[in-house]
């Protein structure tokens, strides 16, 4: 979408009536004739644009892409969203957020591209990304604590999008699976990935990324029997603007909870409730070694607590959590 025709979308968002098309001309210094022209390119991008004589254009209904233009009046946030950048197709939202921090943007830069011919999760795996289903999106953080805490950031994301897919989405029951990764129906719905620069005293920034599967329906067959979507959970396509904007909302908000507090203690009810791993046997994968236990719950700090055969609990602070039992695939609903 060009500056011209974005500015005309922004503005038919942010005007309940019609807006006349000489206003329109005035303001964008265009001819009657350019501004049609504009108004067809939004039209065939799926955009319900009324068009009376004497009265000018009036907006009747929205695609649901996570453009600025639907997703920042859906905002309450200070900042999230606030710097907001949309890209058609990008090899990485996390790598185009990362060289925006490196050049000195604000905190809560948005990067969102409608599809990636690059994403990943972590361990480098690929993150498919095909156009016009689902939702890429990474946020720039400045975080001024020390560097030990930021790999609690993770989980403070984990639960703001658990509380946002579950808000926008009535029916859909979703798990959250430390470190980073949010399920349903024990297949995944959404993947956190969180990179940072810094030094040993001090954060540059951290970028959050994250992916959610939103109206991907059919998962292609390679991925079905570990892949889902809000449309395959819920029946129901959903607005992906509606769907950042409530995530960039809450977000912000536990966020800030989380840069008031000493750790992630205030938190950690919310955390173990939808914990897909609580009370599982599980083998966690590190890259030099692997144990197995029983997940009792989570520390202040994030840390995964495995309980041994003997008894004895260890905080596991990174690793992979794959389940011992074939009967814990499934969570009763």
């Amino acid at each position: 979408m060009n500056p011209v025709t974005s500015s005309i979308l922004h503005r038919l968002v942010n005007q309940d009536s019609f807006v006349s098309g000489g206003e329109l001309c005035r303001e964008l210094g265009i001819t009657r004739s350019a501004v049609w022209k504009h108004v067809a390119h939004l039209r065939e991008a799926g955009y319900v644009i009324e068009a009376v004589s004497g009265r000018g254009y009036r907006l009747a209904g929205l695609t649901g892409a996570p453009v600025a233009e639907e997703v920042q009046p859906l905002l309450d946030t200070q900042s999230f969203g606030r710097s907001f950048v949309y890209l058609e197709t990008a090899d990485s939202t996390n790598l185009h957020a990362r060289s925006l921090a490196r050049a000195g943007s604000a905190e809560g830069t948005t990067v969102v591209a409608d599809s990636q011919t690059g994403g990943r999760g972590r361990m480098r795996r690929a993150w498919l990304s095909p156009p016009g289903v689902n939702l890429y999106c990474s946020i720039v953080l400045r975080p001024p604590v020390p560097t030990v805490r930021v790999p609690e950031i993770p989980l403070v994301a984990a639960a703001a999008i658990h509380e946002a897919l579950e808000a926008e989405c009535p029916g859909l029951r979703a798990f959250i699976k430390w470190p980073n990764d949010l399920l349903s129906g024990g297949r995944k719905l959404c993947g956190i990935l969180c990179e940072m620069e810094s030094e040993p005293d001090f954060t540059h920034f951290v970028v959050v990324g994250f992916g959610v599967n939103v109206n991907l329906d059919p998962v292609p067959d390679e991925l079905r029997d570990i892949a889902t979507s809000l449309c395959i959970e819920t029946g129901a396509a959903c607005s992906r603007a509606r769907i950042l904007a409530a995530v960039l909302n809450r977000f912000e908000r536990r966020y800030t909870e989380w840069l008031k507090s000493s750790d992630l203690g205030f938190l950690l009810p919310v955390l173990e409730r939808h914990a897909w791993l609580q009370g599982r046997q599980v083998r966690i994968e590190q890259f030099e070694r692997s144990m197995t236990g029983t997940v009792t719950g989570l520390s202040p700090q994030g840390h995964l607590l495995l309980k041994g055969e003997d008894g004895s609990i260890t905080a596991v602070n990174s690793g992979e959590a794959h389940l011992q039992s074939i009967n814990d695939q499934k969570r009763p609903a």
